[in-house]
């Protein structure tokens, strides 16, 4: 459990300091970091795969499941994409808010893909969560669009990871190789045309570059582990550190506005996420007990 709990605030500490990383990289563009992002997360993932041994698995990986990871690898780039463009371009809140819906939004795709059931608690979740998006959108004359984006792309991820059966290392080392072709295609474009940042700024700048990969892996192998030590309540919990510390960034240190009506529609998320939390409490609660019953039982 502990080492477990340093893993998981470790994962999502990192992508909580991500808004203070990315501007950095300027004045590369949103594309060009999406591109270097895949390409050394590509091949720190290689090393890490050969270092536990796990190069065989790629040859067990069926068609199924390479159809499975090369839409994992579009969505999590996708993802990517929108969440460098919004930090770099004042948008942190945005991008806090798509993290804090996220977790209604995989409530909405259990339901849509998988034909889960919603309990009471739950589709009191999605209806306020819902109402939250009406209020900022009417707030801000448009639908919260990198929000949305960002909690859309993260949540069908999650929905296609979870028909994923390959080692999480070895399919995020998958992920990043399937798309590494075109980042790289699109580096050596920047190059010949004289648009690439990566060598016209100097060595700070590209040593910047070759990091952004390994702090997109980093959180992810953290994540893993944690995930493989913690319950799933506490790694839920532990999920809001996330989008917490994205939203005091954005609004205490990149001082974007938050006009009151944007305060309610946030209010209004958390009064979603606090009932989607009492309920996964609830409900990890009574299968303990349930547990216990059946093994004094037996």
């Amino acid at each position: 459990m502990r080492s477990g709990l340093l893993f998981g605030v470790g994962a999502y500490g990192m992508w909580g300091l991500f808004p203070a990383f990315f501007p950095l990289l300027k004045p590369a563009g949103a594309v060009e970091v999406l591109a270097h992002r895949i390409i050394w997360s590509f091949l720190l993932m290689v090393v890490v795969v050969a270092l536990v041994r796990r190069m065989g698995d790629l040859r067990r990986i069926t068609r199924r499941e390479w159809l499975l990871l090369t839409a994992a690898a579009a969505l999590i780039s996708v993802n990517w994409l929108i969440y460098v463009y919004a930090v770099n371009n004042g948008h942190v809140v945005d991008a806090a808010l798509g993290y804090f819906i996220n977790p209604l939004v995989s409530i909405a795709l259990g339901l849509l893909i998988f034909r889960e059931s919603l309990n009471r608690w739950q589709l009191g979740a999605l209806v306020i969560a819902v109402l939250a998006v009406v209020v900022l959108t009417v707030n801000v004359g448009e639908p919260p669009l990198v929000g949305l984006g960002l909690a859309f792309s993260f949540g069908l991820y999650g929905a296609v990871k979870k028909l994923v059966t390959t080692d999480p290392r070895v399919s995020v080392g998958v992920e990043a190789g399937l798309a590494t072709p075109f980042a790289l295609a699109y580096v050596i474009v920047l190059q010949i045309t004289g648009h690439a940042t990566f060598t016209a700024y100097g060595g700070g700048h590209a040593a910047l570059m070759v990091l952004s990969g390994v702090l997109t892996a980093l959180p992810l192998l953290c994540f893993a582990a944690a995930a493989q030590r913690l319950p799933l309540v506490t790694l839920g919990l532990l999920f809001y550190m996330t989008p917490a510390m994205q939203l005091t960034w954005g609004v205490f240190v990149g001082h974007e506005p938050m006009p009151p009506a944007r305060w309610v529609g946030f209010a209004l998320i958390w009064a979603a996420l606090l009932l989607f939390t009492v309920d996964a409490v609830r409900r990890a609660r009574t299968d303990r007990r349930t547990a216990r019953a059946a093994d004094a039982a037996v």
